[in-house]
């Protein structure tokens, strides 16, 4: 999945939120919670660790059960923000292996780098690019 901050919404921030597995986990149980009821939470409570995130380009995995994914995916379009930052969540796969999730998250943040990269231009720093390397390191890594 990828998130983007919500254009409809307003918000003042005064550092731009950094999107991190904690974070991402905490907004999701918060909307099952508020969604599905205590019930629903402790069903659910571990079957969506979030196993991968980019802060760069906002992309992150998250592994969950076959039976719940209708439930973590429903709790996940309803989170509204992330942090103070009010956010929209965009489904890019759903697979049923972590191998081919893993194919196609590294195909897409490796997409979006370059069109980053594009964006800033020659103001990309190094520790950009060395966080970048890392995160796809993390990727090649990624096992159950």
């Amino acid at each position: 999945m990828e998130i983007f901050l919500d254009p409809n919404k307003e918000f003042s921030v005064d550092e731009p939120i950094i999107i991190t597995k904690a974070n991402l986990e905490i907004a999701i149980k918060d909307s099952i919670l508020r969604n599905f009821g205590e019930c629903g939470l402790a069903s659910l409570m571990n079957s969506f660790p979030v196993k991968y995130v980019n802060p760069i380009t906002k992309l992150f995995i998250l592994r969950t059960s076959r039976v719940d994914y209708r439930k973590i995916w429903a709790a996940i379009t309803m989170v509204k923000s992330v942090g103070n930052c009010p956010v929209v969540f965009n489904l890019l796969d759903l697979s049923g292996s972590i191998k081919a999730c893993k194919t196609a998250a590294l195909k897409c943040d490796e997409l979006k780098f370059e069109q980053y990269k594009l964006s800033v231009g020659d103001h990309l720093s190094a520790t950009a690019q060395q966080k970048m390397q890392n995160c796809l390191e993390k990727i090649k890594l990624l096992e159950h």
